[in-house]
């Protein structure tokens, strides 16, 4: 039996505009009832099969049918275009009646998968909802079985006609064609960039992307190449800008050794650095995070992301014109500034605060 089928799908609002409504609205590329609503129905133009005397079968509805609400599906069909049914829907629909019984008869059984007995060339279908709990019902997409293999067509002649033999293999037919669109959507379910958002969360727990900083699904592309590197400086220094989003200053022991012999002021850098060899710095700007629990939380995660035996230490930079201790030009540096201030006795002059002219 082939995999391939086909089906035909409406799910887009440009297609839902061309039908009739009552106290149905679109919202984006879904079906849903009109505000204040508790009822209501739609009807699609004629779907054209191009075959006369057609046979549809497998009708298939995509909603979100929250506790009670109810979905009902009406089918009509035709081999002419021209259906009285459609205008007069289109008078009662007006006149605030959905009259569907009355143009469709009666529906299909309850459900969003339903087998169809019409036959012709072009299908008239109609949806109606009703939500008479608090839950607001939405309408994603219908699909209409339009062609391909059936299990009944690999039987002998004789029981290709009957209807009920048809009807019964159908339901193991749609289990078996369900399977083969799973494995053919694979693909698509496991590309980063096309997967839904319940698939992202689950690919991003397969390769252990943590969803803090950045876009999870470019995490999951780079993942490979991100753990390859992870334990370098560049990787460390990656991890800093995904969780915080600022560019940070990385200061290894052996760029500040006090002891090498080129060291231009080792006891300024013994107070600064130490000379604990497993120890490196990071250097952030000192509005880098909001908070201390923030903060605190910043070094939790950096912890799971540097080689073992390393111990890491933050350094709040704070804005200053003195070029000393942890100042460091192009992050905390400025050659001055001017601030409006009064001067008296209840104002403390800091070191770094300039008093002046404004005459070079």
């Amino acid at each position: 039996m082939s995999a391939i089928e086909d089906n035909l799908s409406i799910c887009l609002r440009e297609q839902w505009q061309k039908g009739l409504f009552y106290q149905m609205e679109c919202n984006g590329d879904k079906l849903q009832l009109s505000p204040h609503c508790h009822a209501g129905a739609y009807c699609l133009p004629p779907v054209d099969s191009g075959e006369k005397g057609f046979a549809w079968s497998r009708l298939a509805v995509s909603a979100l049918l929250p506790q009670d609400c109810t979905l009902w599906v009406y089918a009509y069909a035709a081999d002419t275009p021209d259906w009285a049914g459609w205008q007069a829907l289109q008078s009662a629909f007006a006149a605030g009646d959905m009259a569907l019984d009355a143009q469709f008869g009666a529906p299909q059984p309850a459900g969003t998968d339903c087998w169809l007995h019409e036959q012709g060339r072009y299908l008239w279908i109609a949806l109606a909802l009703a939500a008479t709990g608090g839950g607001a019902p939405q309408i994603h997409a219908v699909s209409l079985r339009m062609g391909g293999d059936h299990m009944v067509d690999y039987l002998p002649a004789i029981y290709q006609g009957q209807d009920f033999t048809t009807r019964y293999l159908s339901i193991f037919n749609t289990i078996f064609q369900d399977m083969e669109d799973a494995v053919e959507a694979l693909p698509h379910d496991f590309d980063a960039m096309a997967a839904s958002e319940e698939m992202i969360a689950y690919l991003a727990d397969w390769v252990c992307a943590a969803p803090d900083g950045g876009n999870l699904r470019s995490r999951i592309r780079t993942a490979l190449q991100d753990y390859e590197s992870m334990y370098t400086v560049e990787g460390v220094k990656r991890s800093v800008k995904r969780l915080t989003g600022r560019e940070p200053f990385v200061i290894e022991h052996f760029m500040v050794d006090p002891n090498l012999a080129g060291c231009c002021n080792p006891m300024l850098y013994r107070r600064l650095y130490g000379e604990n060899p497993y120890r490196f710095f990071l250097l952030l700007a000192e509005d880098a995070f909001s908070s201390r629990d923030q903060m605190e939380w910043f070094l939790s995660r950096m912890q799971q992301r540097i080689p073992a035996g390393m111990e890491p230490e933050l350094v709040l930079l704070k804005p200053c014109v003195q070029l000393d201790w942890h100042t460091y030009l192009g992050i905390n540096s400025c050659v001055g500034s001017h601030i409006p201030a009064v001067i008296n006795e209840t104002v403390t002059i800091h070191y770094d605060t300039m008093i002046g002219g404004a005459k070079p």
